[in-house]
C-alpha cells in the first residue's frame, strides 16, 4: 500500500485557468492554506506537478 502525502494550497485559484480550478477541487482544495492528505500514487503526483505554483507538499 502507498503512503501518504499531504498537499496544501498556497495560492488562490482566482484568475488560473478552469483546468488548474478543476485539479485543484479534484484533490479536494476547497480553501486557501488548507492540508488534505492522499494517498502518495502517480496519479496524484502527476496532479500535484501540473500545478506547482498553486499546492506544496508538506512534511
Amino acid at each position: 500500500m502507498p503512503g501518504m502525502i499531504k498537499i496544501k494550497l498556497i495560492r488562490s485559484v482566482i484568475c488560473t485557468p478552469e483546468k488548474h480550478k478543476v485539479i485543484v477541487r479534484a484533490l479536494g482544495l476547497k480553501k486557501m492554506n488548507r492540508i488534505v492528505e492522499r494517498p502518495d500514487t502517480p496519479a496524484f503526483r502527476g496532479m500535484v506537478k501540473k500545478i506547482p505554483h498553486l499546492l506544496a507538499i508538506v512534511d
